[in-house]
């Protein structure tokens, strides 16, 4: 089941990332898990909790 998410504007610096940060929506996108529509907006598909936890580490 796929959503749309809209990212953030700015990293908040928070550690792990939060689901919403620039690079993580980038990392799943990399990783075939998410696909950019627009600037802002991404599909994302369902990811394993362990991709999951990879994308957001620092």
């Amino acid at each position: 089941m796929a959503r749309e998410v809209r990212r953030k504007k700015k990293c908040c610096g928070s550690t792990p990332r939060c689901k919403r940060c620039a690079v993580v929506l980038k990392r799943l996108t990399k990783a075939g898990f998410a696909e950019r529509h627009s600037r802002n907006l991404y599909v994302v598909e369902h990811v394993p909790k362990k991709q999951m936890k990879k994308s957001r580490a620092r």
